[in-house]
């Protein structure tokens, strides 16, 4: 079984992704078995940084399980300045250019994705890299803008990798499988059908 298939298992499994139907939604949870993904995901993809960066506030865990295994220092991103003190969008120590990674739980569109990488290049840090857990992998223009920004995203699974578990597994119903596939193929048109 592929990491692929085994993170969709795991997330439908521990029912961090969740169907309803008649109101939408995705919760997350962490797995000490995902983060062994995404260390050997990186380690095969030789991917090069020398700081990892969580997002508040799903990706800080994540990037601080991370950067015990791999023995790097981590820092993270605010999606606002705070109120107080400095008004820092950054916690954590870095140097200017350091090469970074940032760790997110999920991306729908890749929106707030760049909303940490621009307060990440802000800050004098290099990053042209990110990886999530899940990716929709669904809206091809939000793709086409996180390449236009130099960000290869980076994930363990997609909705192609859930839907398959689910045929697999045969949890939902087939007029379900159906709803989520057409989901899949038009989201927005989805939206104004369902």
């Amino acid at each position: 079984m592929s990491y692929q298939s085994k993170t969709a298992k795991i997330l439908i499994d521990s029912k961090a992704i969740n169907f309803n139907f008649k109101s939408p939604y995705i919760l997350t949870s962490g797995r000490n078995q995902i983060i062994s993904f995404i260390q050997k995901y990186i380690i095969k993809h030789n991917i090069k940084f020398d700081l990892l960066a969580g997002g508040e506030t799903a990706g800080i865990p994540y990037a601080s399980f991370l950067a015990e295994r791999l023995k790097k220092p981590m820092i993270y991103i605010r999606k606002q300045p705070k109120k107080f003190g400095k008004g820092s969008q950054i916690e954590g120590s870095f140097k200017k250019n350091q090469r970074s990674i940032l760790i997110e739980d999920l991306a729908t569109d890749g929106k707030s994705k760049m909303t940490f990488v621009n307060v990440m290049r802000k800050n004098n840090l290099k990053v042209n890299e990110a990886f999530v857990i899940f990716y929709y992998d669904i809206f091809k223009k939000s793709e086409q803008e996180l390449k236009e920004s130099k960000i290869k995203i980076h994930y363990l699974c997609t909705w192609k990798d859930i839907l398959n578990e689910i045929k697999k597994q045969k949890i939902i119903e087939k007029k379900d499988i159906e709803s989520v596939e057409r989901f899949l193929s038009n989201p927005v048109k989805w939206d104004e059908n369902e």
